[in-house]
């Protein structure tokens, strides 16, 4: 049985649309830092921090869908 680790790697090399999603991942994590660098956020600021959050983890989520979906059709169990 892979490790996530393992089937991340395999994804990362054999899966363009899972290495766009976590360069975009990473991306966005770097404008986050960027945004709360600022020690007060205006509320635009704000309003744009909640809305990288979310695809932040719109991503992460679809990441980790692709995981699941490696694990199934491998026969792997998902737990």
């Amino acid at each position: 049985m892979m490790s996530d680790e393992q089937i991340v790697e395999h994804l990362r090399s054999s899966n363009a649309d899972y290495r766009e999603m976590e360069e975009s991942h990473h991306r966005l994590d770097a404008e986050l830092e960027t945004l709360l660098q600022n020690h007060t956020l205006t509320p635009q600021e704000e309003l744009l921090k909640k809305q990288i959050q979310k695809e932040k983890l719109g991503k992460k989520d679809r990441m980790a869908g692709m995981i699941r979906e490696y694990r199934v059709s491998q026969g792997q169990p998902t737990g």
